[in-house]
């Protein structure tokens, strides 16, 4: 076998397979479709330092600003002089620390639940509960905009797979009907879907999980900390929570840490530890990241105000881009401002950028082709003259690049 040859600096050169990749990465560039890593200078807040210049951030999950909250990065250091930085092994063989089991138990207590699991990362979260759950004869039943995470759950677990229409529960009625009796069923959903802003119809989901004996799962990775009395989610917020078989929800965004949870009946959590493989064969989430989301619940339950401060920022986005005659959605935290071109979103994201304001581009596949759109997500922590700056900013890039009516 001829040996690959390699320069100084260690790249290849004339390499028929690095030209291959060459390629698919140009047809990417052609297509308005290529994604570049852009490193902050800062920590996730209202504005951040980009390219040695201040810009005022409006794509972050961070919705609280607790990822730079006192109390969260207090926890977390001192986390780290007890615990260490990591936990050395997956849990079941050294990794699993008293500091896992006491924020499990808070997340039980905020979701109502007999136990919770902490996993890694939500997408962690999502495949080990899916394929723990169904297997071959078996039958899931998926929006059509759930995240990619759900998405390669449902395939990954072997089970017969129905993908209905976005929050069309009359289609997903029809197939439940359908489909013949005999293993399990699973409906699985977001509760707020990632780029278009809105909510599923849970009361509906749950009345079909009842009526076809199928077990409901609720993704709120996007409402934990944000939505309900208690910051809980969606199903708090509706007074659903008891009829969710599965809760599912992640630690690094409203609650400015890291990792997910998966919450439910004892026997849930106990047969996630016995059976997920994204639980089982990875080292245990890392103490710092495990002690800032403790501190991050209780500061949710301290702070409504911060909820509600969310609420308003982004109803004051969504109306102004709206007066400017941009195609903003949504009715929860998060603002898609639809373009629709894949190059046409980019130019408006970089003339953003251009006037120190930070939305990025979402393109396919994250969504759907001919739908790429601007996600702009606003923070509790960001003021009433920094929103005003970033209105103006997008009136003066939607002049610019023609994408204004």
């Amino acid at each position: 076998m001829r040996a690959l040859q390699v320069d100084k600096g260690g790249r290849t050169r004339h390499d028929p397979r690095v030209r291959v990749l060459a390629a698919e990465l140009a047809a990417l560039e052609d297509a308005g479709l290529r994604r570049r890593l852009r490193p902050l200078a800062s920590a996730s807040d209202a504005e951040v330092l980009l390219d040695g210049r201040r810009v005022l951030l409006l794509s972050s999950n961070n919705y609280l600003g607790l990822a730079t909250h006192p109390a969260v990065k207090a926890a977390a250091c001192a986390a780290i002089e007890r615990w260490g930085c990591g936990t050395g092994a997956s849990r079941l063989i050294a990794g699993h620390l008293e500091l896992h089991a006491e924020v499990e138990a808070k997340l039980a207590a905020l979701k109502g639940t007999e136990a919770a699991l902490l996993f890694p990362s939500g997408y962690q979260a999502n495949v080990g509960a899916i394929t723990t759950l169904v297997g071959r004869g078996d039958h899931v039943f998926s929006d059509a905009l759930n995240h990619a995470s759900i998405v390669d759950g449902c395939r990954l677990s072997r089970a017969s797979v129905h993908v209905y229409p976005h929050r069309d529960v009359q289609t997903l009625e029809a197939e439940l009907a359908a489909t013949a009796r005999g293993g399990r069923r699973l409906i699985v959903t977001d509760s707020v879907f990632s780029m278009d802003g809105d909510r599923a119809p849970l009361e509906a989901l749950a009345a079909l999980a009842e009526h076809y004996h199928s077990w409901l799962m609720v993704d709120e990775a996007h409402a934990t900390g944000v939505l309900g009395p208690g910051g809980a989610g969606l199903a708090e917020a509706e007074g659903l929570g008891a009829r969710v078989t599965v809760h599912m929800g992640t630690l690094g965004k409203a609650l400015g840490a890291a990792g997910a949870y998966v919450a439910g009946a004892r026997a849930l959590v106990d047969l996630l530890v016995n059976r997920a493989r994204t639980f089982i064969y990875t080292t245990g989430l890392a103490p710092a990241a495990v002690a800032a989301a403790g501190a991050a619940l209780e500061v949710v339950a301290t702070e409504p105000e911060r909820r509600a401060a969310l609420v308003q920022n982004a109803a004051t986005l969504r109306d102004g881009l709206r007066a400017l005659g941009l195609d903003a959605r949504g009715d929860t935290h998060i603002v898609p401002l639809m373009v629709g071109d894949n190059r046409a979103a980019l130019a408006f994201a970089d003339a953003l950028l251009a006037r120190d304001v930070h939305a990025l581009a979402i393109r396919p596949p994250t969504v759907p082709p001919g739908t790429a759109r601007l996600r702009v997500t606003p923070m509790a922590t960001h003021t009433a003259a920094q929103l005003e700056r970033a209105l103006a900013a997008f009136a003066d890039a939607a002049r610019a690049t023609g994408c204004q009516p």
